[in-house]
Formats: C-alpha cells, sequence, structure tokens
C-alpha cells in the first residue's frame, strides 16, 4: 500500500493497538492509524520527503492478520539508528545502497512493535511480514532492509530467520513505584540530588510560569509557539526540520488525547517548550525548543517535568528521545535498543556482521559503564542491575 487511505483505521489499528478497542490508550502511540496518517497528510512522508509510504498488509483470505509501517528510503535521515557509513562503503565498492527499505516509525526514535500482529494471529503473522519484507527486497534488487527501534520479540524472530541484530542505547527514567519527585530524589547520591534540585530552583525561577497542556486544552495558540521552537532546534539540528507546520494543525484535530506539551510562558508569551506523547505505560519525549535561553529551563521542561508527569500517571518509564548522555545525571539510565537489518549482498552482510558484533560489544560495554557511574545510590544501581 502506497497510501493508509487504502486501509479503513478500524482495521489498522486492529493490528497495531488491539489493547485500545475498548477505549485505552495505545500501547505504541506512533504506530496507531492516526498518527501515520498525519505524517502522510501533512507531507512530512511522502514525495520530497525521502520517505515514500510502502505499508505492508497480511492477509488470510479476507482477514487482515498484520500491517507494518514501511517506507521505501531515499537517504538515511530521521532514522535515529543510523547506516551512514554502511552506505558510503558500499557506494565506494561500486553499489547502489538507495532506495532501500525501512520498517520505522518516521522521525521517531521510540522503540515499540514494528510487526502489527492482529493478536490471534501473532506467530503466523510476525512471519509473513518479515519474510515478505524480505521477499520484497530481493524481487526488486534493492540493497537493504532495515527494521529500527523494534521490540525485543520481534529482534529475536528476526534473528532466527536470517536478519543481523543491531543493538544501540538511549537514555530512560523508571519509575520504581515513586510517589512523588522527592520520592524519586531520595534514591539518588546525596550530591546529585542536590544538584537536581538547584537545577529546578533555578529553572522554575525564570521570570514566568510553567503550564501543562493535553486534550481539549491545547490551541491553535499552543501549536503556533511550538513551531516557532521546533523550526529553531529543528535548523540548528537537521537543517530542515522533519515535520511541516501542517502535521501540527493535523495534531490539533486528531492526536491531541494523545500529546502533553509542557510551554513556559514569560512577559505574556510562550518562550520555550516540550512535546511528549502518552502511551499506555510510557510517556515518550520527542521534541524541544525554545525562543529566549534561561539556565536549566530545557532540563526541567523536557527531564524533570517528564518524572513529575510519569509519577502522577503511575507510568512504566519515561524514554526520553535519542542520544544525550547528560540524561544520566538527570536519573535516566543507558537502555539498549534494537533494530533488524537485512543487506543482499552475501559479501557486504559478512562485513556488517562483523562491525555489528564488535559494536553490540561497545555498546554493551558502555551501558555498564555509564550505569556504575549513574546518579542512583549503590544499593539502588544493583537494583537496577
Amino acid at each position: 500500500m502506497q497510501s493508509l487511505n487504502e486501509i479503513d483505521a478500524v482495521t489498522w489499528d486492529a493490528c497495531a493497538c488491539p489493547e485500545a478497542v475498548s477505549g485505552a490508550r495505545p500501547n505504541d502511540p506512533f504506530t496507531t492509524h492516526r498518527f501515520l496518517k498525519a505524517l502522510e497528510d501533512s507531507n512530512s512522508v511522502g514525495q520530497g520527503t525521502g520517505w515514500h509510504p510502502q505499508y505492508l498488509q497480511a492477509s488470510l483470505g479476507e482477514k487482515t492478520i498484520g500491517v507494518a509501517p514501511m517506507y521505501a528510503k531515499g537517504h538515511s535521515q530521521g532514522e535515529f539508528i543510523f547506516d551512514h557509513n554502511w552506505a558510503h562503503a558500499y557506494e565506494q565498492a561500486g553499489g547502489r545502497y538507495y532506495p532501500k527499505l525501512q520498517i520505522a516509525v518516521p522521525h521517531t526514535p521510540a522503540t515499540g512493535r514494528r510487526f502489527l500482529i492482529h493478536p490471534d494471529f501473532e506467530e503466523v503473522g510476525l512471519s509473513a511480514l518479515i519474510q515478505g519484507a524480505v521477499q520484497l527486497g530481493r524481487n526488486n534488487n534493492l540493497s537493504s532492509l532495515h527494521v529500527t527501534f523494534c521490540s525485543e520479540q520481534e529482534r529475536d524472530l528476526g534473528v532466527s530467520l536470517g536478519l543481523m541484530p543491531r543493538t544501540t542505547q538511549q537514555f530512560h527514567w523508571f519509575n520504581k513505584g515513586y510517589r512523588s519527585f522527592d520520592d524519586f530524589l531520595q534514591t539518588l547520591s546525596s550530591r546529585k540530588r542536590k544538584n537536581i534540585r538547584n537545577e529546578r530552583v533555578r529553572a522554575q525561577n525564570f521570570g514566568g510560569s510553567i503550564k501543562t497542556f493535553t486534550g481539549s486544552d491545547l490551541t491553535s495558540e499552543h501549536w503556533d509557539a511550538f513551531w516557532d521552537f521546533y523550526q529553531d532546534t529543528g535548523a540548528r539540528k537537521w537543517g530542515t526540520p522533519y515535520l511541516t507546520r501542517r502535521f501540527f494543525d493535523i495534531a490539533q484535530e486528531t492526536l491531541r488525547e494523545d500529546i502533553v506539551l509542557v510551554l513556559a510562558e514569560r512577559n505574556g508569551r510562550y518562550v520555550a517548550g516540550a512535546l511528549n506523547f502518552f502511551g499506555a505505560n510510557a510517556l515518550y519525549g520527542r521534541y524541544w525548543g525554545c525562543i529566549e535561553h534561561h539556565p536549566y529551563l530545557h532540563f526541567e521542561l523536557c527531564y524533570y517535568q517528564a518524572i513529575d508527569i510519569a509519577i502522577t500517571n503511575d507510568f512504566e518509564r519515561v524514554e526520553a528521545g535519542a542520544q544525550g548522555e547528560h540524561k544520566l545525571a538527570r536519573g535516566y539510565l543507558p537502555t539498549q535498543t534494537h533494530s533488524l537489518h537485512w543487506v543482499k549482498d552475501k559479501g557486504f552482510e559478512n562485513a556488517i556482521s562483523c562491525y555489528l558484533d564488535a559494536e553490540r560489544e561497545a555498546i554493551e560495554e558502555e551501558i555498564e559503564v555509564m550505569t556504575d557511574f549513574g546518579p542512583f545510590k549503590r544499593v539502588q544501581v544493583e537494583e537496577q542491575e
């Protein structure tokens, strides 16, 4: 399928988020029909973006048993598990790396199921989608297939079917049954606890107020302000923002129940903000931006407010997005993330496999070292391990 207009939301979401049929929040807000369609309808994917929809659909008779958000990619931007070096090496050797196939949520480094299987057909549906994606790559003489930020279960099955696993890492905050932010602080070393308290005081005394908005509280005024923040961040990090202005208009129409927006207001205008998405058991930090710089306001809006929201909602974790070792000192621990890869050329496959083995060992060692130097009291670190 080249458009989500070819499949209705009920059919897609019966595979993507069956837990939400009764009205509950989806476990993963990013693989819902409404989120992926917002990307498509806003031209954040599609013509001119390098993300060309090729959605997978597996059926038994008239029954859809599985779907997957797959795209033909003309570059390696917006993925957050990057393969630029692979592309360079392959093309230096005379190959054509692009287009490639990517099963992912565009511009979204959040872990979740990538092969969305109807709960009545889990085993057959998952195998069908994995093998079907690989066969599409072969049939179209494409260089490779990449499945990024997949679940551990998908990684294990993918490996059993011949795909190569890759291990990367992010920083996540984990809720150990905390009743308040101060309850969480008590698990930290005294120095880290003092530093965070000082940062929060300085951030909250920036000369304005911090407010959160979700659902019907969100207005077009909030999105006008956040668009300015997002453009500033996008221009500095990526050159061109990944999402279009239209995406935020659609978000106001169809995604506002999935969103919590944290905004800082000063002298009658919004000066900074952080955009988060709700899952059933997690809060996902996605974008931050500002038009005024104030010390520690970034940490307050992106990390500390997110922890407050997670504690209030009894969420299991906060996923704070890609990169950022500075998150470690603020209670976010290094956590493995996973992807799967298939490449057509056997010689290139062997080279990548050796690279991935070495990378995996390095990541595991890095996580161990960073966890040891984390902010938690020693007894807490041992419990985390």
